[in-house]
């Protein structure tokens, strides 16, 4: 891991061909659900347990049911494969190796403080990652007695929690060669990838909101205040990098996946799927009446693992372009859920519009779709890498190079084309909406049936 982050670093600075001395300073951001943890001396004790490990799943149920909803009120999301249930799993399962364990940390955390020659008790977690932290008062940046307490966790093994605009230490001279930056510059403690996207599209004042059209599909709004999802339990509340800013999410486990499974197993042809956008156009709003349930991987906000994706309403009608276009809609109705929590929660919040990055906002058909779902204008960025913008703004906030985030910010981001919403698409959504709901809520129950018999003495 930082072997190939210092590499990445190298070259990175040698393709740019920029002076090291024009470097003003550094951060990372990093995958956000995964922990891994160190000894005294900064080095590992445990790989990357990421969040694709799922071992954890036995202390995710005892962490939902003994806690009740304090996880999700203190921390701003409810437990699911995340830090807390994994050091749980890694004090219980494995006693000896949590001993040995310092501290837990992230990835991302981890480069820095090898960059910075750190030792155990300067280890960090800045607050952008809290909501996953099972153990956190996520609104006051802090580590949770009654947490802690109630599942017997050692307050000590937690690292300090800091801005993300922190300088948290500067280049050592061990690593100068192996990066090409120069000793003593500044390192500055960065945030969580998501929350990085979020502010390199710009999306930093409340009411904007963001949707990532990639692998994962992810819709998030930017709010003033804490109010965490504890009635539905379907959003998450993450700190911005501002103080008092958050960030009300969720996201489909695998939704841009669902376009990829449907082009290699349904369409033969290279190229096809801008083939099929474009036919989808041609396709009436609400896909002559066909629904698709986007959860292929089970449904994530909230938690079911058991959940599956469904087709409702196919006749001998509709043809590969209604199907498609139905996955379209899917997953936007799914958005509207979130959507409609946003507002639940949060009922004065004015909602600007929606920025899209990733491959899929590259589709002129879904955002449409997408805009006259939610009847929000959107706008998709030309910037592909907003992490990376990110990072970069967050490294000039530390280091005093920008005075004015709003409008450095703006500098960074430049966008492509805007969406409005198409009245009578629009017309046909807000009756479609309902009915789709009524159907994510009233299919659970049969897919987990269905999936229990099906699998049952597999």
């Amino acid at each position: 891991m930082l072997s190939v982050a210092l590499n990445v670093v190298k070259k990175v600075i040698g393709k740019a061909q920029v002076n090291p001395r024009r470097i003003l300073g550094i951060s990372f951001d990093g995958q956000m659900a995964g922990i891994m943890a160190i000894d005294r001396n900064f080095r590992p004790v445990t790989p990357y347990d990421s969040w694709l490990d799922t071992r954890c799943a036995p202390y995710v149920e005892l962490m939902r049911k003994r806690s009740g909803g304090e996880v999700m009120a203190s921390t701003g999301s409810y437990p699911s494969i995340n830090h807390g249930p994994k050091i749980l799993w890694w004090k219980e399962e494995h006693p000896d190796v949590f001993k040995r364990i310092f501290k837990f940390i992230q990835p991302s955390v981890y480069v820095a403080g090898r960059l910075a020659g750190l030792k155990g008790e300067e280890a960090f977690i800045d607050h952008t990652y809290l909501h996953f932290s099972g153990f956190a008062k996520t609104e006051r940046g802090e580590w949770s007695d009654d947490l802690t307490g109630l599942f017997s966790l050692p307050m000590e093994k937690l690292p300090q929690i800091v801005p993300p605009s922190e300088r948290v230490g500067s280049v050592v001279k061990e690593f100068v060669a192996q990066t090409g930056l120069l000793e003593g510059t500044p390192i500055i403690a960065g945030c969580g990838d998501t929350i990085a996207s979020m502010t390199g599209a710009g999306v930093i004042e409340p009411g904007q909101a963001f949707d990532v059209a990639g692998t994962a599909s992810v819709f998030s709004v930017c709010i003033d205040s804490f109010r965490p999802d504890t009635l539905a339990n379907t959003l998450m509340t993450a700190r911005s990098i501002f103080p008092g800013v958050y960030y009300a999410y969720a996201y489909i486990n695998g939704g841009g996946m669902c376009l990829e499974w449907f082009r290699k197993d349904f369409m033969k042809e290279a190229g096809e799927l801008e083939a099929f956008n474009h036919q989808a156009e041609n396709v009436p709003p609400g896909s002559l009446g066909l629904l698709f349930l986007p959860h292929l991987a089970g449904r994530v906000c909230p938690g079911n693992p058991e959940y599956r994706g469904l087709w409702q309403g196919f006749t001998f009608s509709h043809k590969k372009e209604h199907f498609y276009r139905s996955i379209l809609e899917g997953i936007a109705y799914e958005y509207a859920t979130y959507l409609s929590q946003v507002r639940r929660i949060h009922p004065d919040l004015k909602i600007a519009g929606v920025r899209g990055v990733g491959g899929g906002s590259q589709s002129h058909v879904w955002n449409q779709i997408k805009s006259s779902v939610l009847n929000l204008p959107y706008q998709n960025l030309k910037t592909s890498q907003c992490g990376v913008v990110g990072s970069a703004f967050l490294a000039g906030l530390g280091v005093g190079a920008i005075s004015d985030p709003g409008e450095a910010i703006k500098r960074f981001v430049i966008t492509d084309q805007d969406w409005t919403p198409d009245a009578s698409q629009a017309a046909v959504y807000q009756r479609m909406i309902p009915i789709y709901t009524q159907l994510l809520e009233k299919s659970g129950t049969i897919h987990k049936l269905i999936y229990q018999s099906a699998t049952r003495g597999v």
